[in-house]
């Protein structure tokens, strides 16, 4: 199974899937997506992202390895998010991912909606403002219009209507940290083994 973590810009999604990933009891692995974007402050090359330039994506597409890629006309120019077919097998192991609501689409197109589960991540738009502000802050060279143009397209990305046609039911309200993982984990295990629809 692939549990595909996904949400609105800082909604907590980077420490809860950490903390899920930790979570022996779990055992899930990771599933690490690609970008073209440059890396920020305390992220490390392959833990949250595969960090490469276009040269590299372009050989991962001509070889045919791009599962699902998504383009953002951000402040500072295109940056490319996408998932690689890295030879992982989700019938034989259980895996986390972080992704969009659109990523989550193909990658049930490619695998299959039945071995993909969406755990869609929800925090109240003053908060995740805040959040954001907070985390920006802490960058050398903060990209305050980024994290705005970000914060207001998320809105449309994650409307109830895409929710809803993409099949996510379940939300999970992050206004307590540790709650809300232990919510994820149940719902994990209770779900392990079957087939999602």
């Amino acid at each position: 199974m692939l549990y595909c973590i996904m949400g609105k810009s800082s909604t907590g999604k980077d420490t809860i899937f950490k903390r899920l990933l930790k979570d022996e009891s779990l055992q899930l692995n990771n599933l690490v997506s690609y970008t073209t974007r440059p890396i920020r402050e305390n992220e490390t090359d392959g833990v949250e992202y595969h960090f490469v330039d276009d040269k590299k994506r372009d050989e991962l597409k001509a070889a045919g390895k791009i599962i699902e890629l998504r383009r953002y006309d951000t402040c500072y120019g295109p940056w490319d998010y996408f998932t690689v077919d890295d030879n992982v097998f989700i019938d034989e192991k259980d895996y986390i991912i972080i992704g969009t609501l659109e990523s989550y689409e193909k990658m049930c197109e490619y695998y299959g909606n039945t071995r993909i589960m969406p755990i869609y991540i929800e925090v109240e738009d003053g908060v995740r403002l805040q959040r954001a502000l907070n985390r920006e802050r802490k960058q050398n060279s903060p990209r305050y219009d980024e994290m705005c143009r970000r914060f207001l397209t998320d809105t449309e990305d994650f409307s109830k209507d895409k929710l809803e046609k993409a099949g996510v039911k379940r939300v999970f309200v992050n206004n307590n940290i540790n709650r809300v993982i232990n919510e994820i984990g149940k719902y994990i295990i209770d779900n392990r083994g079957s087939l999602w629809t």
